[in-house]
């Protein structure tokens, strides 16, 4: 039985933090390209809504990047975000939406400048999962619901062009891997003996590319056919994933304000996909959102299917033939469930070693320190080795999440 990351990443350390920074500027192009053609054809409604969405989630990944940087006792590692802080220009810099690049510059310098440092830490050091919580946080705040406008608008102009389904196609597997990337930067924690290979992270990439596709393409054509209930749909599912990442008393964020603001964020990620955020009865809580999400998707697809038999003489024909969605939706969304069993059973660490990367100012050149799992979290009685705040909470909680 093989289990689930390869000890060496086959890129060099540097090429992955410039590949995700041009990643990351492609994208920006991109939406960019979006609201322009948009516009160009008329469609100014979407052009307000893609707007919308595009600036409600650079602003909510701006926000937690300066929350975590503002943490008085958090502690940075690269020369650029030192110099940033010196002269006061973190809260300058998230003001013009350039947070996300301040991190980029510290995750290539601490990968050129420190190699020692970053092999160590497998990956730009403490940077490295910070920035793959706010990929996924970007992913299902902008690219999931702007992958929904792009959809609709698909299935109004009736054709979809080869480049049109190509972006679809591309935005759905960009989503898939800021998925990985997380998978990945979760297996820098396990150590050597325990290292999994990459054929896991291939069904990992599967299985979350065949349950976000079913479930965005759903919404996508309740949508297209209902658009004045979309927004109900939504914020009635909102709360209650709010109130159940409330229920499971998360504790990732420094402060109660952004503990409440993290539970919201979970509610947005939970519309598309499951993400796990406590500990205990995990199986469960997946099974239910499964079910749960499954239903939702069957009712959405129902509905739509009904609107249009109904309307069918008003309304324009689809790109696609309906009962191929009909049919295909939901055998995508049991596949992906059946390829997520296959990952948890063949691959994935229940309960392993993890090792604890987080390190004090003055240990950084020291030998990284191996914990078991149940001491991850010390009893309440016992004084830790570490302050388990700001970075070190985050990393721990990153872990023991993924791992429980």
């Amino acid at each position: 039985m093989e289990r689930g990351c390869s000890p060496k990443c086959p890129l060099p350390p540097i090429l992955r933090p410039l590949l995700g920074f041009v990643f990351f500027l492609v994208d920006v192009v991109l939406d960019v390209l979006n609201i322009v053609t948009l516009y160009q054809k008329g469609e100014y409604v979407y052009v307000v809504l893609l707007i919308t969405v595009l600036l409600a989630s650079s602003v909510l990944a701006q926000v937690y990047s300066w929350m975590w940087y503002s943490d008085c006792k958090e502690t940075l590692e690269s020369r650029v975000e030192k110099s940033a802080r010196r002269y006061g220009l973190i809260g300058l810099l998230h003001i013009f939406q350039l947070g996300m690049f301040l991190r980029f510059a510290g995750v290539v310098e601490i990968s050129i400048c420190n190699p020692k440092q970053n092999k160590k830490q497998g990956g730009a050091g403490s940077l490295s999962p910070d920035m793959s919580m706010l990929r996924l946080i970007e992913a299902f705040t902008e690219s999931a619901p702007q992958l929904v406008i792009l959809i609709c608008v698909t299935i109004q102009e009736q054709e979809m062009q080869l480049f049109q389904g190509l972006k679809i196609a591309g935005s759905f597997g960009a989503i898939a891997l800021c998925l990985l990337s997380y998978h990945r930067d979760m297996c820098k924690f396990v150590p050597e003996d325990q290292k999994m290979g990459w054929s896991s992270s291939a069904v990992f990439f599967l299985w979350n590319l065949l349950l976000i596709t079913p479930r965005v393409l759903a919404v996508a054509l309740f949508a297209s056919i209902l658009p004045c209930y979309i927004a109900a749909h939504f914020l009635s599912w909102w709360v209650l994933l709010f109130l159940w990442a409330w229920r499971q008393k998360t504790d990732f964020m420094e402060t109660e304000g952004g503990e409440w603001l993290y539970r919201a964020t979970v509610g947005l990620i939970w519309y598309f996909s499951w993400f796990n955020v406590s500990k205990g009865k995990t199986k469960v809580k997946s099974i239910i959102y499964h079910v749960c999400m499954g239903a939702d998707m069957g009712l959405l697809l129902g509905l739509w299917f009904w609107k249009r038999s109904v309307e069918s003489a008003r309304l324009s024909p689809l790109p696609v033939n309906p009962y191929i969605l009909i049919g295909g939706l939901p055998v995508l969304y049991i596949t992906g469930l059946l390829l997520k069993l296959l990952y948890y059973w063949k691959f994935h660490l229940s309960l392993p070693r993890l090792i604890s990367s987080v390190r004090d100012v003055s240990q950084i050149e020291s030998e990284v320190q191996e914990e078991e799992f149940g001491t991850i979290m010390p009893e309440p009685d016992t004084e830790p080795q570490w302050p388990f705040t700001g970075i070190h909470k985050r990393r721990r909680n990153m872990a023991v999440n993924f791992y429980h």
